[in-house]
């Protein structure tokens, strides 16, 4: 695998490589927020692992991490792990909580859904907890309003199974090609009765809340209850293959088009190189590798007293933030409008504590 530099921008040889697993991040490794986050009681969207977004309303306290306990001799160093820490026994009518990756309409066009050879896709995904049952994945389309749910069941405590699930094609509602989400696909893990009072909808329909997930577990009922998974695979076909494992820097550059954490954990990092606009105000320009973002980011940013600092000509100054100025999907200038120097000064811009943070955030 080798790495070519044109400009910036880090582009991946990538030759031989088919790319047919349309989830990014299936194996877990890739976790640029946290490893863990403990006490989560309410919708956060991505709490740890990329690319994984968490939707949760009153189903109890939970933990998500990054995990070690994978499936022996799969070629899985990492999964996602789902850790009740507060019960609920007595669900109510909105409770729920589901693991959810969201996907590009411009990156699906080749499912063709929406006509009449629409492809079928096969789900794959290796999963364990200690709660056995019935378990619900729905694919979402978010474009057209339209959904297909189906179960698995998880049969043995404890104990990796391997789960595939053919959906078949939807001649109806094609997803725009664009860079907004147009396809959701959901791993239900807490449903209250809003979501699951009906019939379970196995076919492709208008999406009806209450069959949206008939029949889920409440994986909430105890603090003994744990859920894991990973090796998830989504390809087109009604055939299940081997998991395509990426190189490492393809899987992260593929994360970074929706995340990228440029600076983290340490004093004294490098943020760039900067410049005195005025006696009061710093700018600075990122340039981040995977160039473009998905979209405009937003600045995801750790602020305190004295958290970032300029070294200039004639010393340093601290400051407690950044904010960004003339993005774009490519390029982005942050400034600090609080600090002291003179015009024109060149300056170098770092981290001044630990839990300093800055991140660029295109999510969908």
């Amino acid at each position: 695998m080798a790495i070519t530099r044109i400009g910036n921008p880090a582009i991946a040889d990538v030759r031989g490589v088919n790319f047919r697993n349309i989830i990014i991040n299936g194996d877990m490794s890739v976790s640029q927020r946290s490893t863990s986050v403990s006490s989560i009681t309410s919708s956060g969207d991505y709490k740890t692992i990329d690319r994984y977004n968490l939707q949760l309303d009153t189903a109890g306290t939970w933990t998500q991490s990054q995990s070690t306990d994978v499936p022996t001799g799969q070629g899985f160093a990492k999964s996602l792990k789902m850790d009740c820490t507060t019960a609920n026994g007595s669900l109510s009518a909105g409770s729920l909580m589901y693991i959810n990756q969201r996907f590009e309409g411009q990156n699906l066009q080749y499912i063709k859904k929406g006509i009449s050879s629409a492809e079928s896709l096969t789900l794959s995904f290796w999963v364990k907890s200690n709660k056995t049952g019935t378990y619900i994945v729905q694919f979402l389309d978010t474009d057209n309003s339209r959904s297909n749910s189906q179960s698995y069941t998880i049969s043995s405590a404890d104990t990796w199974e391997k789960k595939t699930i053919t959906f078949a094609g939807d001649t109806s509602g094609v997803l725009n090609n664009d860079n907004a989400e147009s396809l959701r696909v959901i791993w239900w893990l807490v449903a209250g009765s809003t979501y699951s009072s009906g019939t379970l909808g196995t076919s492709w329909g208008s999406t009806v809340n209450a069959n949206r997930a008939v029949g889920q577990v409440n994986l909430a009922d105890s603090t003994s209850n744990e859920w894991y998974v990973t090796g998830i695979q989504l390809e087109a076909g009604s055939q299940a293959s081997d998991f395509e494992f990426l190189p490492v820097d393809v899987n992260r550059f593929r994360c970074y088009r929706y995340y990228y954490q440029y600076v983290g954990g340490a004093v004294n990092l490098p943020i760039g190189l900067g410049t005195f606009f005025s006696s009061s105000q710093v700018t600075g320009v990122l340039y981040p590798p995977n160039r473009p973002f998905r979209a405009t980011p937003t600045l995801d940013i750790d602020t305190g007293t004295n958290f970032y600092y300029a070294v200039r000509n004639n010393g340093t100054v601290t400051f407690d933030n950044f904010v960004l100025d003339k993005t774009s999907p490519e390029l982005l200038e942050i400034r600090n409008t609080s600090t002291s120097g003179n015009a024109g000064d060149a300056a170098f811009l770092r981290t001044n504590s630990a839990s300093a943070r800055m991140a660029l955030d295109a999510e969908l």
